[in-house]
């Protein structure tokens, strides 16, 4: 199932929010347990975002065909890689 408009704004919203350095990947995962969500560090994504946050880009991962890939189209996203930026505090 692809994301909906509403389920994207929300994911933004908590990545905008100033509390998304604490752990945003839980709260995605117990808002969308239906989505796939991956961590990693973002020197390990090449592609480029789908969206930036202070710390974290959105990158969204087509998982319709045999294997995943990025993928820009947000009708085609089953789940989300947040690639964590090394941003001084």
């Amino acid at each position: 199932m692809a994301l909906t408009a509403e389920e994207l704004i929300e994911i933004e919203r908590l990545l905008a929010s100033d509390s998304a350095d604490t752990g945003p990947l839980v709260e995605l995962r117990r808002r969308f347990p239906q989505l796939a969500c991956v961590r990693c560090d973002a020197s390990d994504v090449t592609d480029p975002p789908f969206r930036q946050f202070p710390r974290f880009d959105l990158h969204l991962l087509d998982g319709s065909d045999h294997c995943v890939r990025i993928t820009a189209d947000p009708k085609r996203a089953t789940g989300i890689v947040l690639a964590k930026r090394n941003v001084p505090r």
